[in-house]
């Protein structure tokens, strides 16, 4: 009996262990199909169809997770609706500017750090002869010469040359791309200037004509006036000798003018002449201070020079005097009334330094890159006399003879500019 009851317990356990693994297979089965209806679905989704989803299957407790399932295609589905709208209007915005860019009268050319041409707008490409596509990874300087030994990335409105395109005349200027990965790039902007040139050449000619015109009838008048002064045409009263002494002081005024205009073409046409000589520093700078200094005076000014060891220099004596001049002349004009102007000299191994300091104005740091720049004055702006020509030519004739006038200012407190010209101790000394 009790064998009986034992095999019947070990029948219904193996009867139940049955229905259990059927009940156990058939749900596997379920989710087995369920997995691959998801595995189907992420796959499509995977792939840009974003119009599939899961239905609602059975076993119906995963139906949380069809429901996070669907909603995370819905929000891909309004993320990439949201990425086209997007990428339609940055082709848009691109298809803008490149049309705006394509139209400048400039040429455009982006180049890497070894002068590759990267990307060029169509103004190039006819200017060098070449479709875009082939200029690509191009070296730039195979198609342009520099005039002066500047390397690209530093051209500033520099003369360049396109070869093959003779007839016009160039500048170029280059800036670096400001990108956020560590590669160089650089765009460079090159213009046609030959209309500007030629509109330069015209008034050039028209002012150096006109200027040396105006210089004959200009003297003959300082004559005349010379004349009255000494009475070669009768006497004279008081009042009358003032008035024409302050005639003739307005007429050397413009006489200085027209010789600082004749002075600048002669140098743009043909280049200054120098005539160079040995000369003592000392006796050369107190000769000036003697000759500016009624000039001074009148604005009650005085200029202090403080003799520096005698040393020689070589210079074109009269062309130094006319900078130093120039400078001093300057000083008075926008010094302050209450501070005198100094002149200073200083030897290194290789210079002398020149520098004349006024404690006046100063000059705006805006205006300090101009100062040299042709027919730029500030003398306008305090309602002076100037052409704007006086820096420009005294600056070429220093550097006719090697050397650089800088210029240090704060606007308020006081300019000086320091003539820096190269010295040799073959030279010698006294």
């Amino acid at each position: 009996m009790l064998w009986y009851a034992v095999n019947l317990f070990v029948i219904f356990i193996f009867i139940l262990l049955l229905l259990l693994s059927k009940e156990m297979t058939k749900r596997w089965t379920k989710i087995n199909d369920y997995i691959g209806v998801v595995n189907e679905t992420l796959n499509s989704v995977k792939y840009g169809d974003l119009g599939k989803k899961i239905k609602n299957l059975n076993p119906e407790s995963y139906e949380t997770l069809t429901e996070s399932v669907n909603s995370l295609i819905d929000a891909l589905k309004e993320k990439e609706k949201s990425v086209t709208q997007q990428h339609a209007e940055l082709v848009r915005q691109n298809k803008f500017l490149e049309a705006i860019i394509n139209s400048l009268s400039d040429g455009l050319v982006i180049i890497d750090g070894k002068n590759k041409i990267l990307r060029a707008t169509p103004k190039i490409s006819l200017w060098f002869g070449v479709r875009g596509k082939e200029l690509l990874r191009k070296n730039l300087l195979d198609y342009i010469e520099i005039s002066e030994n500047i390397p690209v990335d530093k051209l500033e409105n520099t003369e360049i040359y396109i070869k093959g395109y003779s007839e016009d005349a160039f500048e170029a200027s280059t800036m670096k791309l400001q990108i956020e990965d560590k590669r160089k790039r650089y765009i460079v902007i090159i213009k046609n200037v030959t209309n500007q040139k030629e509109i330069e050449h015209l008034r050039d000619d028209f002012v150096s004509t006109l200027t040396h015109d105006l210089k004959v009838p200009v003297i003959a008048e300082s004559n005349i006036l010379e004349f009255l002064l000494e009475e070669k045409f009768g006497a004279l009263s008081d009042k009358q000798k003032e008035a024409i002494k302050n005639l003739q002081s307005s007429n050397n005024e413009l006489i200085e003018l027209i010789q600082v205009l004749l002075e600048t073409y002669k140098i743009k046409d043909s280049g200054e002449i120098m005539y160079f000589e040995n000369f003592e520093i000392n006796p050369f700078i107190n000769e000036i201070v003697k000759e500016m200094s009624p000039i001074a005076e009148k604005s009650n000014l005085k200029i202090k020079y403080k003799e520096y060891e005698n040393i020689t220099i070589t210079a074109d004596r009269m062309q130094l005097k006319r900078v130093i001049k120039n400078l001093l002349q300057n000083a008075i004009q926008h010094s302050n009334s209450q501070k005198n102007i100094d002149i200073t000299v200083m030897k290194t191994q290789s210079e002398v330094n020149i520098s004349i300091i006024d404690y006046g104005k100063g000059i705006p740091k805006k205006d300090l890159e101009m100062v040299f720049k042709k027919y730029y004055s500030t003398a306008k702006k305090f309602r002076k006399i100037g052409t704007g020509l006086g820096l420009y030519l005294s600056q070429q004739i220093v550097k006719s003879h090697g050397g650089e006038i800088v210029v240090h200012s704060k606007d308020g407190e006081g300019t000086t500019f320091c003539i820096q010209l190269p010295y040799s101790t073959k030279v010698g000394q006294n």
